[in-house]
Order: C-alpha cells, then sequence, then structure tokens
C-alpha cells in the first residue's frame, strides 16, 4: 500500500474563467477581438479569463494564466483598451515560464476610413531573459471593411522601443561569454487585423504584426520581428464558450542567442453572465 502511495500521482486542476461586462448603457461598439468581445452596447467593458492548474510530482508545479481587457469608450468615437495577459509556471522553487504584457491603446472606435491608433507596452518575458521591454508609437490605421459577417483593418507607423536583457533570467545555459544587452530601436510597424464569423455560434479573429528594424542605418532591415495571434470562438451556448488560441513569434533579430520562433497553443473556457 505504501508503495503504491509513493508512486501515485496527486493532480487537483481548477480552470476558473470569468467573463463580466459593466451595466452601462450606449450606442453599439465594435472592439478589436483581443478576448473574444467584438460588438457591445456599453460605456465601459471589461472582461477576465484567468486558468489555475497544480500537479503533485516530484515537487508542485503550479500553472497560472490570465488575460484582461478593460475598454473606456467616449463620445467621441474614441476608444481606450487597456490589455492585459500573463503567465508564470513553476516547479517547487523553479520558474518554468514568467512572462505578460500590459498594453494601452487610444483609437478610433471603427468609425473612420483612416485614424490613428495610439500605444505603448510593457512586457517581459523571464526564460528567454527578456527583463523589461517598453515601446510606444503610432500608427495610421485603415478600415477596409466592417459589417455584421466579417471585418479587415490593416495600419502601418514606427514606434521605439527599449529593451533590457538579462541572461541570468534565463532558463538557456548561456556560455559565459553572454552577458546583458540594453537595446534602443525604432520598428517599421505593419499590421492586418481579420475577423470571420463563420457561423452563429463561431467566429475566428487574426492579428499579424511584422516589424523592421530602422536602426544601425538600416543594417538589419531584412531581420523582421513577425508575432501572430490567431483565434477561435465556439459558442456552446449563452452562458458557456470556448476559445481556442494559437501566437507564434519570429524574430530574426534576437539580443540573445536564442531560437528564431516560438510559439503557444492553448485552450480555455469562459463563462458570461
Amino acid at each position: 500500500m505504501n508503495t503504491h502511495l509513493s508512486t501515485m500521482k496527486s493532480t487537483i486542476s481548477l480552470i476558473f474563467s470569468l467573463f463580466y461586462i459593466a451595466p452601462l448603457s450606449a450606442q453599439v461598439l465594435s472592439v478589436d477581438r483581443e478576448n473574444g468581445q467584438d460588438s457591445i452596447q456599453k460605456k465601459v467593458a471589461f472582461t477576465w479569463t484567468s486558468g489555475v492548474a497544480l500537479d503533485k510530482q516530484k515537487n508542485n508545479i503550479l500553472e497560472i494564466e490570465s488575460a484582461e481587457e478593460l475598454d473606456v469608450f467616449f463620445k467621441n468615437n474614441q476608444v481606450l483598451i487597456l490589455l492585459g495577459n500573463t503567465a508564470l509556471q513553476t516547479n517547487g522553487s523553479s520558474i518554468l515560464e514568467n512572462n505578460g504584457y500590459f498594453m494601452l491603446r487610444l483609437r478610433d472606435n471603427d468609425k473612420k476610413r483612416v485614424s490613428p491608433d495610439y500605444y505603448a507596452q510593457l512586457q517581459w518575458n523571464g526564460i528567454l531573459g527578456m527583463q523589461n521591454r517598453t515601446l510606444a508609437g503610432v500608427n495610421a490605421r485603415f478600415k477596409f471593411w466592417e459589417n455584421k459577417e466579417s471585418d479587415l483593418y490593416l495600419a502601418s507607423g514606427a514606434f521605439f522601443e527599449h529593451e533590457l536583457w538579462n541572461p541570468a533570467l534565463s532558463s538557456f545555459d548561456f556560455d559565459s561569454s553572454v552577458t546583458g544587452v540594453t537595446r534602443n530601436l525604432i520598428r517599421w510597424n505593419n499590421a492586418v487585423k481579420m475577423a470571420l464569423k463563420i457561423t452563429d455560434n463561431i467566429d475566428f479573429a487574426t492579428s499579424n504584426f511584422i516589424q523592421f528594424p530602422l536602426n544601425d542605418s538600416f543594417s538589419h532591415f531584412l531581420d523582421p520581428r513577425w508575432a501572430m495571434n490567431a483565434s477561435i470562438f465556439f459558442k456552446i451556448n449563452k452562458h458557456l464558450s470556448i476559445n481556442c488560441n494559437y501566437e507564434h513569434n519570429l524574430d530574426f533579430y534576437r539580443a540573445l542567442p536564442v531560437d528564431t520562433y516560438y510559439y503557444s497553443l492553448n485552450f480555455q473556457l469562459q463563462v458570461s453572465w
């Protein structure tokens, strides 16, 4: 019996999803489908999706994920968007994953054909050795079409980013010659965002960002960064939905000697009322 107990794995999993919209009335408005929300009739909206998992193996393995979106709509058809996304995974006292970002955006609420899109972001990724990345910029945002079935937006602009890379944070076994890196870059930013209503209960949305470095007299211009996010939403009923999300980051101009391509695939359950 003791032998059986010593080899048996104990697993406790908890997935908790919360979807909340502040009860304030306004016009029918539309935001980028960051968390599955596209058309809402509110002045202020808040979405929070969170997941927690705990496994007992040799050590306790803890996983915590969280995604937040706060949207504030103004009478001049401007929308202020605060996005957050964090992920943490530990194995005992060892950190296996620690990454996330917070972004603030101010843009037109999909009324104009061409409009400015201002943004600022704080990002970190302890596994890759990114202690922090802060950036701020502006895009010209082009509305090609927007209707109940689909939409298409393109954007182009520039941003300044400050990066602090610390190899001591990373799980990679770097050579002792690898030291910390501080970079200040200007990047030409290009984006395309598309959403498609496949059926009444299935939504698809994707965003792509291709960013070209402009520093050092364009010597690294052909070493861009391509970030992609694609989600498909399955509405089971009026209270229950499933979100399947794929993300990747392909960067040919890494500050530290790590792989150029990384991806994540996850599934989330969302409860709403």
